[in-house]
């Protein structure tokens, strides 16, 4: 298992902190002595894994904070409660996702929902939280992709998935290409003007949660099976074992600029991290700077001048 640094005096949010390898995130980082903000969407569920945290480590510091990534109008009011406190950031973790909706669903900004809430959500969110990020002494930014990611498309002239048939598992991989590829434009702007911030990846192999579930079942009376919640025959891990590589990209001190991390075992699905390939889809600087400029123009958020 992965022992998480010395985290003492360090200021954490972790979005989808409520459950699965969200919540175990926020387990281990204020284990290590970090302040921790549970950034989640139902308050309720937040405050029971706050409860739980703490049954473990009644010495944690936990607070719960309300947002919603598929609203643009909950990230910024987050945000600004976050730069209103004026605590510098340490450590950013994307981690909170939605996975495979069976009919095509939107935010409440009109975002196809898989791209709005992994993609745009998470991108509006990093660059509105960059001015307490960069007041932080080496702060990061450890955004979670998807072993998808390595057969997902950006469709820029369809990222929305209106024009062509809706497939849940392909606009899904199309929201974890571009988590990755945030990852590397956010590395490149950062070397770019010479700011001192680490931005890394991660992707959790075949962990089960109840992501596979909770998407699928969005807008159903019963459960529907797709292929990403049908790979029962596939190896798969626990969440202990399936945050460790979002663990490992936000506090190795060993980690790089753009490096990606996942399972290094049995077809990648599990077993302990290990640097995964990155895909050569998100290692394309032209396309990776029109996205990001893509997400500039769609939620009204822009990199601090």
């Amino acid at each position: 298992m992965y022992t998480v640094p010395d985290q003492t005096g360090k200021f954490a949010v972790v979005t989808g902190a409520n459950s699965g390898t969200g919540k175990e995130a926020a387990r281990r980082l204020a284990a290590a002595g970090a302040r921790v903000v549970l950034a989640v969407r139902t308050v309720a569920k937040g405050e029971q894994a706050r409860a739980e945290i703490l049954a473990q480590h009644p010495d944690a510091r936990l607070e719960v904070r309300r947002i919603d990534l598929a609203d643009l109008a909950s990230v910024q009011e987050f945000a600004d409660g976050l730069i209103a406190g004026g605590t510098p950031l340490d450590l950013l973790l994307n981690n909170a996702g939605v996975m495979a909706p069976p009919t095509r669903m939107t935010t409440a900004d009109g975002f196809e929902l898989q791209l709005g809430s992994n993609f745009l959500g998470p991108f509006a969110l990093t660059v509105r939280l960059l001015p307490l990020l960069l007041a932080a002494r080496s702060p990061r930014v450890a955004t979670m992709s998807s072993g998808t990611a390595n057969y997902g498309r950006i469709h820029f002239d369809d990222l929305q998935s209106e024009r062509r048939r809706y497939s849940a598992n392909l606009a899904y991989a199309q929201s974890k290409l571009a988590d990755l590829m945030l990852t590397q434009q956010l590395a490149a702007v950062a070397a770019e003007r010479g700011w001192d911030l680490l931005s890394t990846g991660a992707h959790p192999g075949y962990t089960r949660t109840n992501l596979q579930t909770a998407g699928a079942n969005l807008g159903r009376d019963k459960p529907k099976r797709s292929l990403l919640n049908s790979l029962d025959f596939l190896p798969s891990q626990e969440v202990e074992q399936g945050a460790e590589p979002l663990l490992h990209a936000a506090t190795s001190p060993d980690v790089t600029a753009a490096s990606y991390f996942g399972p290094g075992g049995r077809f990648g699905l599990v077993g302990p991290t290990a640097p995964a390939r990155i895909t050569r889809r998100a290692l394309d600087p032209a396309a990776n700077s029109r996205l990001w400029a893509e997400a500039e123009r769609l939620t009204g958020v822009s990199l601090p001048r």
